[in-house]
């Protein structure tokens, strides 16, 4: 006798995402698999006693999402800081950052000095309590004032307590004046001159690429507020309909609470950490490889940069920037370093995955992959991040090796006319960015994913359904696609994820309006409901 399903799912419109994408009205759930597709009569007679039903009431049932590049703290601090995302202005920043240091000082208050602890979690090396004032997100390209936040904005914030606005590709940073007094030893320029200065040789507080690094490890949240940040984004991911994620990470307390909420049972979505390549002595020294780990929490890639970003003027480029004809980018780990490092990485059995947005960084990615001769970079799931400028002989050599193409669709935001994309590139080779189409026509593996720039897998879908360049839009099916079925073979996940099918897990979301009966009106579909191993974790219904 055929055993009762945990959950049943009736009354929708189930798009399977196979090839080819076949639909059903109901899916039976038990022991967090698929254990039957059909018809809702089909469906029904495994309905039991304690079986839960879901009445879809006509929506449409797809596979969980699967973000396969995204920074989840980063996310986090979106929710818990200044998120500056919604700045239109710097004027309009400036505020938010105000607001936001007028509820540091309300905590710092509230918490009273004898409680040290929570507000010098993010003290700085010197051990001083004042806590920092954080944005995250800004995007000046969209400002009528197309210009970076400086450390002027910044001095209108607070001139006692240090102060950081982070641009949303996290490649340019901003620091007001305490922060420039405090971390002045160890803030180095560099070669590629990374701490821009004024016609006085002052520097100005916008940071670049290294130099943010003591920043960044200034303000990093100690293992509690990581948890708090994380769950707040864990939410976030839910009510998007994101049931598993590849995280970046870099010496960062995420991991830890990954595990934490996995052993209790409060992970709400499955996790894929790929770890930056200065942590590759200690994986190996631990014994954690590539596809290690439990159900939801597993070892991923090593991660490397080649490059910077087009808003930066840091992504490397065989020409010249537009708007900056002596520029060409900047390497942030150079050519030979990235192969030796991606020898070392494969030889050790690991994937690898790097950064790469010029054209030039692009082909240095491949060229490591392919110099790696002991490993097969399709066999090993190798993966490029981000590919925004790749030529046809790159396509062409990322479909002939089998590695990865992982991008984001909702960077095709900047490839409007007038965007930034066509500022810094012209709009000849604006044309020429984020080649979707091409790279699918070639046979190359697309894996779609946000870099949280917003975490919203069905923005990413309107993008690249409306992408400017009409030539390179994917169908509806095709970029769904690559939100799920490509994010689950980025993480080597196709057997278990990825798809609606008997056998598989059943990570799952439904939406209340079909993207295929409003192409053009993708991004305003709501989630109604999000499922991880068969268990309801976000209801918006």
């Amino acid at each position: 006798m055929t055993a009762a399903a945990d959950r049943l799912f009736v009354n929708g419109e189930v798009h399977t995402l196979a090839a080819p994408d076949e639909t059903r009205e109901a899916v039976a759930v038990r022991d967090g698999k698929i254990v039957r597709l059909g018809s809702t009569r089909e469906v029904e007679f495994l309905e039991g006693v304690d079986t839960d039903v879901v009445d879809l009431g006509g929506r449409v049932l797809l596979p969980g999402f699967v973000d396969a590049h995204t920074h989840l703290t980063t996310v986090g601090r979106y929710l818990v800081h200044a998120d500056l995302s919604a700045a239109d202005s710097p004027n309009e920043a400036v505020d938010l950052l105000a607001e936001r240091a007028e509820e540091v000082a309300h905590a710092e208050r509230a918490a009273g000095a004898g409680d040290a602890e929570r507000a010098g979690e993010v003290a700085d090396e010197d051990g001083a309590g004042d806590e920092w004032v954080l944005g995250y997100g800004y995007d000046e390209s969209t400002w009528a004032e197309d210009r970076y936040l400086t450390r002027a904005d910044l001095d209108h914030v607070s001139t006692e307590r240090p102060v950081a606005a982070f641009r949303e590709d996290m490649h340019v940073a901003a620091v007001n004046g305490v922060a420039l007094d405090r971390f002045a030893d160890a803030i180095d320029a560099g070669p590629d001159e990374t701490v821009p200065t004024d016609a006085d040789g002052e520097p100005t507080g916008v940071l670049l690429e290294s130099a943010i690094d003591p920043i960044y490890e200034a303000v990093e949240p100690g293992p509690a507020e990581t948890r708090e940040i994380v769950a707040a984004a864990l939410d976030d991911c839910a009510a998007k309909g994101i049931t598993g994620f590849h995280d970046m990470v870099r010496n960062s307390h995420a991991p830890r609470a990954y595990r934490e909420l996995d052993a209790a049972g409060e992970l709400t979505a499955r996790v894929r950490i790929n770890y930056w390549s200065d942590h590759l002595d200690a994986l190996r020294e631990v014994g954690l490889g590539t596809n290690d780990g439990s159900g939801t929490v597993e070892t991923g890639a090593i991660k490397s940069y080649t490059d910077g970003s087009f808003g930066g003027r840091t992504a490397r480029l065989s020409e010249p920037y537009a708007d900056a004809p002596d520029e060409t980018g900047q390497w942030v780990v150079d050519p030979e370093e990235l192969a030796a490092t991606v020898a070392e990485a494969t030889a050790a059995g690991y994937q690898f995955t790097a950064h790469a947005i010029g054209d030039e960084a692009v082909d240095a990615v491949l060229d490591a992959y392919e110099g790696a001769s002991e490993t097969d970079p399709g066999e090993a799931r190798h993966r490029v991040e981000h590919v925004e400028l790749a030529d046809d002989a790159a396509i062409e050599r990322l479909a002939d090796s089998g590695v990865v193409a992982s991008v984001q669709p909702n960077f095709l935001k900047w490839a409007g006319e007038g965007g930034l994309y066509e500022s810094r590139l012209g709009p000849e080779r604006t044309a020429e960015t984020n080649r979707y189409r091409d790279m699918l026509d070639a046979g190359v593996r697309l894996a779609f994913g946000s870099d949280g720039m917003p975490m919203d897998p069905l923005l990413g879908v309107h993008h690249a359904v409306n992408a400017p360049a009409e030539a390179q839009r994917l169908t509806v099916t095709e970029a769904l696609r690559a939100y799920t079925r490509g994010g689950a073979y980025a993480g080597f996940d196709e057997d278990r994820l990825g798809t609606v099918a008997v056998g598989k897990r059943a990570d799952l979301v439904a939406l209340d309006a079909s993207p295929w009966e409003n192409p053009d009106a993708i991004r305003d579909v709501d989630v109604a409901m999000t499922v991880v191993d068969g268990e309801v974790v976000y209801d918006g219904r």
